[in-house]
């Protein structure tokens, strides 16, 4: 049997090498193992990585406009950014306009992070060898199953 053919029934279908969660669960492992010594390098962790990321694209976002970004709860997210804020890369201030959100916000050292922070991306792209087409072309296909699956979870 082709190992491309796809197998739907039977007791072939439960192979590990056929689980398609399986395959996602690697590659993610991978790579976050992969990012793990270049933002060690800079006194990151991967959460922390991606939070900012979020914040050099858009800074002054409430804890609940990252969790949507990313996908977290706040149970998850308040940590991250309590240990960016005592690592001097983020500041959490209420809003005034309703105190109940608190917005983060980049500090000037949070924001000289970003260009350190474009040779994690080149390191790992290197890594891959994969182009940059072939990387949006997989970006693209993730992106349909994230939104197949829903946003929950």
């Amino acid at each position: 049997m082709n190992s491309l053919e796809p197998v739907t029934t039977g007791v072939e279908a439960l192979r590990l090498d056929n689980q398609l969660c399986y395959a996602l669960y690697a590659a993610s492992h991978r790579m976050t193992k992969c990012y793990r010594p270049l933002l060690e390098r800079l006194g990151l962790t991967y959460p922390q990585y991606l939070v900012l990321i979020v914040l050099w694209e858009t800074d002054g976002l409430t804890v609940s406009d990252i969790g949507r970004r990313l996908r977290l709860d706040s149970g998850t997210l308040t940590p991250v950014l309590k240990r960016l804020e005592a690592a001097g890369f983020v500041r959490r201030t209420r809003r005034q306009a309703d105190e109940r959100e608190v917005e983060i916000s980049l500090t000037d050292e949070g924001h000289a992070l970003q260009a350190e922070a474009v040779e994690v991306r080149r390191s790992v792209v290197k890594t891959l060898q994969m182009s940059e087409a072939e990387i949006a072309e997989l970006r693209a296909r993730l992106d349909t199953l994230i939104a197949t699956l829903g946003s929950e979870g």
